[in-house]
Parts: structure tokens; C-alpha cells; sequence
């Protein structure tokens, strides 16, 4: 009996599949995962679960009885090969699925470093997955040298983690700064100096020529004629949104899944969400790469498969953990003309205001949740205070709340 079918059991098709349920669709659900273990949360991977504060079972995102309890048919270790959309079927592990609806959310792929650098070493690891972290594990341990290859949020928590194993800690990035992609200088500058504290080697401006070693890596060459040992090499340069059975069904791409504003693809029949999907966003497109949007998204393509017709209308927001900051990001920086810094009220926290021209765009707060708090509040309701009443620490956020 066709049913509705999802392919890619992470946040975002968890997500939609409860949510199907919870909305009263009592028909047959099927979630498909190439993974061999149930839907996990990604983002303790690279903190407490390599740090060892965290069971597997805590990562499961709900008990494995659920699915099972409420009717959810989850199929693991399956890879899916290929969409029939004339017949409306999937094909996963050889079984053909049949289908009346279909949710792709099916996340992305880390980037690597090219084989002909060395990319596909023994000892050269990605952050993506249970068994990516589950394989550099043993390589933890304290005086060990690492080499992490990019400076961005990846990167840098596992530095962290590393540099608070005991690791020796040295971070390449061939930007001129790190989080350049991401964030100002100011929100660079800080992390670079947390970093430095505890002992990160941090070269900016500075990529990798070639990895050496000749089954297993060693170190590597720099772009800058330097070279270094390594015991292991952590990549961390960014993800690409997870399109390749999406193309090969003949769906629209778009810097990732297209789809409309409702989560529909370009077959009326299919419908996508989380990081693989690219959304209209302000005359443009936008894919976003967090849990909140692959939560928020796949929640609302729920809503719209069972006949809801509205619209996704994100309202971002990001965190990281390194050591004992936590960074809180809210909005999207994109088209900011200026900064402004604001300490906090005396905890030693500080946070960035992304303005373009008068209109707030984001903050990044660092061990400032009141100053997050206020933003995001501002953002969602497209208010933007004065620059300097917000750069001024006499001024109390809550009350710009009012203004």
C-alpha cells in the first residue's frame, strides 16, 4: 500500500515524520536512513560525545520504541539507489517502496581534500556522522599532534575538544581569517584569541599543498613552504547539500533541492527540507545548514503535505560551543555594511551587532544570552534599534524591546 515516504532519517526527517503523526496522519509512514542506528542529534558529535561525556543512546533523538509505537515504519542501513517518479516508488537496499508522497531530507555531505593531495590517507577524518567521530576517537589522546584543515565553526570545536584532551592543536586556513565565510572580524578576532589561550597554533592565509605519508598521513606541506607532523588530520571545509538522487530523478537544483515556498520540489508529488533544500528567501534563494532550520522546515513541509498552504518563513539562529564559551548567533549577516560591539553587563561576555545601513540584521553573543535573547526578539519582529543606543552599556536591552 502506497504511503508517504522519507529519505534521510537525520534531524530534519525525524522531524517531519513526528510531526506527521502528532498532526493526526494516520495513514503508512515509512523513514529510510543509510545510517545503521535511529535518528541521533549531530551537533554533541564533535563536543560532549568525543569529549566522552555522552552514551550513543543519549545522541538518539528519540527511543528507538517510538517509531515503532507510533507506526513508523524506520528502515536503517538503507541506501537508496534511485526515484521512479512515473511509478512513484524508491528503491532502497533492492526493496522497491511505493509511495503517494515522498520528503527528501536528505542533509549534506562534508567536503574533503582531494586524493591527489592526499586526501584519502589512513588517519585523514571529516565531522559528519556517528561513525566519522566513532573512527578519530581512538586518536584522541593527550599529547597527540593534529592538524585541522579550516577555520570555521567545524574546525574550530574541534579544537577545541582537542586542545582540551591535551592534544597539540594546529588549525590551517587559507582564508585571510578564520570564520571569514561567516562572520566580522570582531567575531573572528575573539575566537582567535580564546584559541591562543589555550594553545591552537592558528595559520591564516595558509593552505595545504599536500598531505604526506604514504598509506597513513604524517603531516603536511603548507602553502606557505612550511611543513608539519601530524599524527591525524580533521577537514573541516564546509558541507554541500545532498542533491545527487534529487538530479538523477530529474528535479530541479538550485544550490540544492528547489523548492517552493510551501516545501514543494519541482514534482508536485515531492517535497524537500533541511540543509539538502534551497528556499525563496527575499527575491532570492537561501539553504540554510542548522538543526533549528532542519527542525523548523521539515515541521512546516509537514504541515503543508497535510494541506496547510503555508508558507516557510525562517527565523535563524545558530549556536557553538569552544571551551567554556557559547556563542549564540541570531539572524543572517548577509549584505552588513557595519558593526557594533557591546560589552555585557559585567560577566565578561560580549556581543556584535550586523547592521546594513539602520536595519539589524544579526548578533553573534558570546556568553551574553540577555544580549542574544533581545536580538533575536528585535530580528523576529523586524524592529532595529539606534546603533549607538546599542553600542551605549548605560542602555538597558529590554527596554529597546518596547521601543
Amino acid at each position: 500500500m502506497p504511503g508517504t515516504v522519507v529519505i534521510g532519517a537525520g534531524q530534519a526527517g525525524a522531524s517531519l515524520v513526528a510531526r506527521l503523526r502528532t498532526k493526526g496522519f494516520d495513514g503508512r509512514i515509512t523513514l529510510i536512513g543509510e545510517e545503521p542506528v535511529p535518528p541521533y542529534q549531530r551537533p554533541p558529535l564533535s563536543k560532549k560525545y568525543l569529549l566522552g561525556e555522552m552514551e550513543v543512546e543519549r545522541l538518539y533523538l528519540r527511543p528507538e520504541s517510538f517509531y515503532a509505537e507510533t507506526g513508523i515504519e524506520l528502515l536503517t542501513g538503507r541506501t537508496v539507489t534511485a526515484i521512479d517518479r512515473a511509478a512513484k516508488t524508491v528503491i532502497a537496499g533492492g526493496q522497491s517502496i511505493a509511495y503517494d508522497r515522498l520528503a527528501l531530507t536528505l542533509g549534506a555531505v562534508p567536503r574533503r581534500l582531494p586524493q591527489s593531495i592526499g586526501g584519502t590517507l589512513d588517519g585523514v577524518h571529516v565531522v559528519r556522522s556517528l561513525a566519522d567521530i566513532d573512527a578519530m576517537t581512538p586518536a584522541f589522546r593527550e599529547g597527540a599532534r593534529v592538524l585541522i584543515v579550516g577555520g570555521g565553526y567545524i574546525g574550530l570545536e574541534a579544537a577545541a575538544v582537542a586542545a582540551a584532551r591535551g592534544l597539540r592543536v594546529t588549525l590551517v586556513e587559507a582564508a585571510e581569517r578564520i570564520l571569514q565565510r561567516v562572520a566580522a572580524r570582531q567575531t573572528s578576532d575573539y575566537f582567535r584569541a580564546l584559541h591562543a589561550r589555550h594553545g591552537v597554533d592558528i595559520r591564516e592565509g595558509t593552505g595545504i599543498e599536500t598531505l604526506t605519508g604514504n598509506t597513513r598521513v604524517t603531516g603536511a606541506r603548507l602553502s606557505d613552504g612550511s611543513e608539519i607532523a601530524a599524527d591525524f588530520v580533521i577537514t573541516g571545509i564546509g558541507i554541500a547539500p545532498a542533491t545527487g538522487l534529487a538530479e538523477a530523478a530529474g528535479l530541479t537544483i538550485d544550490n540544492g533541492i528547489a523548492v517552493d515556498a510551501l516545501g514543494r520540489t519541482s514534482d508536485p508529488a515531492i517535497w524537500a527540507a533541511g540543509d539538502c533544500a534551497s528556499f525563496p528567501h527575499e527575491g532570492g534563494r537561501l539553504r540554510l545548514e542548522s538543526v533549528q532550520n532542519a527542525i523548523d522546515m521539515a515541521e512546516r513541509v509537514a504541515d503543508n503535505m497535510l494541506g496547510a498552504a503555508a508558507p516557510y518563513v525562517p527565523q535563524p539562529w545558530f549556536w557553538s560551543d569552544q571551551y567554556d564559551v557559547k556563542l549564540q548567533i541570531a539572524g543572517l549577516n548577509t549584505g552588513y555594511t557595519r558593526v557594533v560591539s557591546r560589552p555585557d553587563d559585567g560577566t565578561g561576555g560580549v556581543s556584535f551587532w550586523y547592521y546594513a545601513g539602520d536595519r539589524l540584521l544579526a548578533v553573534d553573543a558570546m556568553n551574553d544570552a540577555r544580549a542574544y535573547m533581545v536580538g533575536k526578539r528585535l530580528i523576529d519582529a523586524g524592529k532595529s534599534p539606534p546603533a549607538d543606543a546599542v553600542a551605549d552599556p548605560a542602555t538597558d536591552l529590554k527596554v529597546l524591546l518596547r521601543s
